[in-house]
This record gives C-alpha cells, sequence and structure tokens, in this order.
C-alpha cells in the first residue's frame, strides 16, 4: 500500500475533506494534526480491511500515531500472510 493509497481511504472512510491536510508530506505527522480522531482511525482500518483484506486489530490501530506508521503496519501484515500462503502451498 502507498501514501496515496492511504489518502484515498482516508477520503472515502475517515471523512477527509478538501481542506487540503492531506496534500504534500503529510507521511510524518501524527493523525490528531491531520484533524483525526479515533472513531477516524477505526474506520480507516475498516477501509484498509475492505480494500486489501488485511485486519488491523483495534488495539494496534489505536497505538498508530502516523500515516507512515499506518503504512508499516499494513505492508507488514500482507507480507506476512503472503509468507503463511507460501508456506502452506
Amino acid at each position: 500500500m502507498t501514501l496515496e493509497d492511504l489518502k484515498t481511504i482516508l477520503v472515502e472512510n475517515a471523512g477527509a475533506d478538501d481542506s487540503g491536510t492531506l496534500d504534500g508530506d503529510f507521511a510524518a505527522q501524527e493523525f490528531t494534526e491531520l484533524g483525526y480522531d479515533s472513531l477516524a482511525l477505526l474506520e480507516l482500518a475498516a477501509g484498509i480491511q475492505r480494500r486489501y483484506g488485511i485486519v488491523l486489530p483495534d488495539e494496534q490501530v489505536m497505538e498508530l500515531r502516523t500515516p507512515e506508521a499506518v503504512l508499516a503496519a499494513v505492508n507488514s501484515a500482507a507480507v506476512n500472510s503472503a509468507e503463511r500462503l507460501r508456506q502452506t502451498s
């Protein structure tokens, strides 16, 4: 998943507006600085699950403070899932 994918999911699921908070380099900014609360993060996680089939536990989602942390968690989960599938094939 890329930062642009994450931005799309935020806009679609977490109520992002067109205020420009997701323009430029926002990857390292905390979600609170970007105007997102815990409910928005849960909506983001639900959008990721719908789009990619990757489940992030609620407890983990609440610990992810920045978009780059979400990307790392999602991409790590995708790699781990692919590894498990490869091992069972």
